[in-house]
């Protein structure tokens, strides 16, 4: 506590959070909760007494019950509107989301008469770009998302909530518009963002270029391919197509060589405080996405350690940063980029000196880039890993190789993007630059789709579970001292911990093919059967339509919950009318 207080103090609300979002305590026991921590806040004051002697145990207490607090109150509950399945709806766009196959997406602001509420628009491909310029008014098929019918299937009805969305809107008829006149700031800013993309997208260039170019610096991936997708997934750098911690340092690292290159130094201060506003300019012109918005926190917390001439400490950075986004939104401890990316963080700080000791001395300015890149690589990796089996059940052994290779140029093509989003921006379409970074990202793309290619060493349907994630981050915990300090004893604690994680995986997993059960699944209009025995199972469909649907939403996180190592898929006869599985009848009709 009296080494990293405030991590623990973060650590405790965190925890607070996660106790009231199980439990979901009511108003009266949280008003409870706020009153004692009111009278011990009180009594910590008074050093006579025993609370003061021991607040270093009560202060965690205190947040802990600050966290339970703060995610009742920050947790909408729905109202339930009456709304009918086809209702003429008048809207407002405040998001565009992913495309799929079949639809565009947009988060809009959505009345029905007097009803007022937040839904997810769904609008066919042929229809035109909405943009933040009109109201909309359109006929709707209106429903409101409904939980999964099993435990392994992705929550997107909670997924939704947890963005204060309740409802899902499908257009089924023509749209009218209507100019507007009542553009706040923040909604003229991001119909300027939008117009940028659309810039982009009347380019010379190739369309992965412009769709890769979209992504990396307007976080916009909402019309990417899917094979672009897939290819950085499968070789591990969806973090590079992804905006995140270091795109914003790199932008902050160019504001500031331009600001120190052009000024005298003893303005340094000022050219820090011009960057840190550059940088919240870009997040606001973004979009001020979550990534955007926890990265120039966490960089603006770091820096203001600097310009209080404090000695910056990365772990009160971090959790001072954490503290305050979740003060503001307590659901962002739930979405799975707030954790990598803090998680990201911890493993730098924790692993990135000793990894750097076994690479190449580093003795110039270029081995000094690309090792402390690869260092830095490695130990975000290592980190994030646990968690990144957690929730989507695959790895690629040649992502390691492929951050060496890509990471160490990331900076290099960041700027050169920022670069080609500002000329863009300003109008000024160069031929000549448009070809040559064409022939850049062209290239960039080639190389990943090249790694992403190595099948053999890309595992999928990993099953984990979290005794078995604590259990990893133990032992990446364990490695910082093994790494330090190559002794026995630090070797045998990280045998020991490898030991148990495979004891207690082992015993997870005869565990489950203990078990045999027979399940029912829809997707859209395809009913799915599984049958389980042991660590076998059997996927029967009633036709082979959306089969990679099904694979992808149905039968990959089934094979991963379940510990299934073989599987078979097969197709039920057009005649049958009911499946029978241990004596019980499931009627397919």
């Amino acid at each position: 506590m009296n080494r990293q207080p405030l991590l623990i103090l973060v650590i405790s609300f965190i925890l607070g959070i996660f106790f009231q979002d199980h439990f979901s305590f009511g108003q009266k026991p949280v008003f409870g909760i706020l009153l004692s921590l009111l009278i011990i806040s009180g009594l910590l004051f008074f050093k006579n007494n025993v609370l003061f002697k021991i607040r270093n145990f009560f202060l965690p207490i205190l947040f802990f019950g600050l966290g339970i607090s703060f995610h009742f109150y920050n947790n909408s509950k729905s109202e339930n509107l009456n709304l009918k399945t086809n209702e003429t709806v008048v809207f407002k766009v405040s998001k565009k989301l992913n495309s799929n196959e079949k639809y565009k997406k947009y988060e809009v602001v959505a009345q029905v008469g007097q009803k007022s509420f937040d839904a997810v628009l769904s609008v066919g491909k042929d229809q035109k770009e909405l943009d933040f310029n009109h109201y909309y008014k359109a006929k709707t098929y209106v429903i409101q998302p409904k939980s999964p019918e099993h435990d392994f299937q992705f929550n997107y009805s909670k997924y939704l909530q947890r963005k204060n969305i309740y409802y899902q809107c499908f257009v089924n008829g023509e749209i009218s518009s209507a100019p507007r006149n009542d553009l706040d700031l923040t909604e003229k800013i991001r119909q300027k963002r939008l117009e940028t993309l659309q810039e982009i997208d009347h380019s010379e260039m190739n369309f992965r270029s412009r769709e890769f170019l979209k992504g990396i610096i307007l976080a916009d991936r909402t019309e990417i391919d899917s094979e672009t997708v897939q290819d950085f997934n499968r070789s591990g750098l969806v973090h590079f197509l992804a905006i995140s911690g270091t795109h914003i340092v790199v932008i902050f690292g160019m504001f500031y060589f331009l600001m120190m290159r052009f000024s005298p130094v003893r303005f340094k201060k000022y050219a820090i405080v011009i960057s840190l506003i550059f940088i919240w300019i870009f997040a606001v012109f973004i979009g001020f996405g979550n990534s955007v918005v926890r990265s120039c926190t966490m960089i603006s917390v770091y820096f203001i350690y600097v310009l209080l001439q404090r000695k910056p400490d990365l772990l009160h950075s971090l959790a001072l940063s954490a503290f305050i986004i979740l003060i503001i939104d307590t659901q962002q401890i739930f979405d799975v980029g707030f954790q990598l990316s803090f998680l990201a963080v911890l493993g730098i700080y924790w692993l990135n000196q000793p990894i750097l000791k076994y690479l190449p001395r580093q003795d110039n300015y270029f081995k000094k880039l690309i090792f402390n890149t690869i260092s830095i690589s490695i130990s975000a990796q290592l980190a994030t890993l646990p968690l990144v089996l957690y929730y989507f059940h695959q790895f690629s052994l040649i992502s390691i190789l492929a951050n060496f290779f890509i990471v160490p140029f990331s900076e290099a093509i960041i700027i050169l993007s920022f670069l080609m989003t500002a000329l863009i921006g300003l109008n000024l379409d160069f031929y000549f630059i448009n070809l040559i970074y064409d022939f850049v990202i062209q290239m960039l793309l080639k190389i990943i789709h090249w790694f992403a290619g190595f099948d053999s060493v890309f595992f999928e349907n990993i099953p984990m579970n979290l005794a078995e994630v604590f259990i990893l981050f133990g032992i990446v915990y364990l490695l910082k001292f093994m790494l330090s300090k190559f002794n026995l004893r630090n070797i045998s604690n990280v045998i020991l911990a490898v030991s148990l994680f495979f004891i207690i995986r082992i015993s997870f997993n005869i565990i489950e093919n203990q078990k045999d059960e027979l399940l029912v699944h829809h997707y859209k209009k395809e009913i799915i059967i599984s049958v389980k025995t042991g660590n076998r199972v059997e996927f029967w469909l009633n036709s082979e339509n959306e089969k990679d649907k099904i694979q992808q939403y149905i039968i990959n996180p089934y094979l991963s919950s379940r510990r299934i190592e073989e599987f078979k898929i097969k197709t039920i006869p057009p005649s049958s009318e009911m499946f029978v599985f241990k004596g019980k009848i499931y009627p397919l009709k």
